[in-house]
């Protein structure tokens, strides 16, 4: 069966699973879903005995229907190597009653490297496979961990560059640091007085700059996306949730067709729509917990239908999830609209223009396998204090979030319910010390810090976080939110 896939606003057509990859976001700003889900064909008993890799096949296959299976695979193999210090890509952990997807065992230690380590092959197989030789430019807005995952992925790539935008003062210490010692010589990473949401915005306004990509293809380049807006960021995703259910079975957790829930640290969306996908093509998924910091926009948006970016932005420990504007609402949206593109525009126009929309109440129906959560700063805190003093074990403050919706929202079901865990604590050290011990910690400096928490943990420090120790800053530009273009003109020489 093959997929197609269109725009969540309608124009412009249907286009294969290799020209959405490239394209990144639709002309008209939509984004690409597929034109039908596909269904799961591996019996769910066989998922217990297999590897991360054949996972990732066995998933990616239905979605990726124009890569053939020597590309599919040889994509897969260049992904999940060596780079991961697991064997296993992604351990799931069982702390008391809780268990831990660890899905920062990548090159950045965050969970964006699941997807943007085999991103950069989907792309280069894409641009052979559709005779595209202009130099595909990826521009990229991050809240802190998509950045560096994705610098890592197409650093040295040929045929590629790429630029990110980060929030100059919303990301952690070790986040920028990760970002502005990139050495990869297609890079580039500027700072943007601003909000994440400011640079996500101003990318997509790249992306539609119709002046822009006119000159960009003269010049011999075109615009690509690493962020989760691209379909092919998202379909890597889905692989870890089916990997997971796979190794509840292999621990005897579950039996075969058993329900398995998740509790996702959420932000812009896109890696709990991941999991509803993973619903979607047959894998037994019962509740999905959309886990929110103090930015609760989507908890408020479960609750009331109304989807409203307009309160105080708010930076928290937890900056990955600092967002406003969760792009990836969109494709939900435009599935529980009934797959009406006009219908899911007219929303989306609302929000840039009223910063609100409200959905219908056939549509909330639809929403009846979502539950929303959320937790405070001084919660998030506790989590990690609490999680550590009941069985030593260090979470980061994005899987403190989830840990304690875990809690406070599944604890009672007895369905067994797996948490996300997104980025190694290693990556928020400050924030995972101070709630562990204020007084013994706060006024050591960040590296030290990595130090303390090692001999905490006994957990190796990452071979990510050593490089940055005494690596030179090699990229401080910074500009205001309306220079962006300026940026993108200069970098490429148009």
């Amino acid at each position: 069966m093959e997929i197609k896939y269109s725009s969540t606003r309608g124009s412009g057509g249907k286009v294969t699973a290799s020209q959405a990859i490239l394209k990144g976001l639709a002309e008209d700003g939509g984004l690409f879903v597929p034109d039908q889900m596909p269904s799961f064909t591996v019996p769910l008993d066989k998922l217990a005995s297999m590897t991360y890799q054949e996972t990732a096949y066995e998933v990616m296959k239905l979605f990726l229907t124009d890569f053939t299976e020597d590309e599919l695979k040889a994509c897969i193999r260049g992904a999940y190597d060596s780079k991961f210090d697991t064997d296993v890509i992604a351990p799931l952990v069982k702390k008391q009653d809780a268990f831990y997807l660890e899905l920062f065992h990548g090159k950045t230690i965050a969970f964006k490297d699941m997807a943007l380590s085999i991103l950069p092959y989907l792309m280069t197989t894409a641009a052979k496979k559709n005779g595209v030789t202009n130099e595909i430019v990826i521009l990229t807005a991050t809240s802190g961990d998509t950045g560096k995952a994705a610098l890592a992925g197409f650093a040295d790539v040929p045929g590629t560059s790429i630029i990110v935008f980060y929030p100059k003062d919303g990301v952690s210490p070790i986040q920028e640091k990760q970002m502005v010692t990139e050495p990869g010589k297609n890079t580039m990473v500027v700072g943007v007085n601003g909000n994440f949401d400011d640079c996500q915005t101003g990318v997509k306004k790249l992306f539609n700059d119709s002046d822009l990509a006119k000159r960009m293809a003269d010049k011999g380049y075109q615009f690509s996306s690493a962020n989760s807006i691209n379909i092919g960021r998202l379909v890597p995703q889905i692989v870890y949730y089916v990997y997971a259910y796979g190794q509840l079975l292999k621990q005897g957790e579950i039996k075969s067709g058993d329900k398995m829930d998740v509790v996702v640290p959420t932000g812009n969306f896109g890696n709990i729509l991941a999991a509803y996908y993973a619903k979607q093509i047959g894998l037994p998924i019962g509740t999905l917990y959309c886990a929110s910091n103090e930015n609760k926009v989507l908890f408020d948006f479960f609750g009331s239908g109304t989807y409203d970016r307009k309160r105080e932005f708010i930076l928290t420990s937890s900056p990955s999830m600092d967002i406003l504007i969760s792009s990836n609402l969109e494709r939900l949206i435009y599935k529980i609209a009934g797959n009406d593109a006009e219908k899911n525009a007219a929303f989306m126009k609302q929000l840039t223009g009223d910063g609100e929309y409200s959905i219908t109440d056939d549509m909330r129906a639809e929403l009846d396998s979502f539950i929303g959560g959320f937790a405070t700063e001084e919660e998030t805190a506790k989590e990690i204090a609490d999680v550590y003093k009941d069985t030593g074990y260090v979470i980061d403050p994005h899987t403190a979030v989830a840990s304690y919706v875990c809690r406070d929202k599944a604890k009672a079901k007895k369905t067994k319910t797996v948490i996300a865990s997104t980025a190694s604590p290693y990556k928020f050290t400050r924030s995972v010390m101070m709630a562990i011990d204020a007084d013994k910690y706060g006024d050591m400096e960040d590296f030290e810090l990595v130090d303390e928490l090692n001999k905490l943990s006994g957990v190796k420090i990452p071979q990510a976080i050593e490089s940055i120790r005494t690596a030179p800053i090699l990229h401080d530009t910074v500009c205001e939110i309306e220079g962006m273009l300026d940026v993108v003109e200069k970098k490429l020489g148009l």
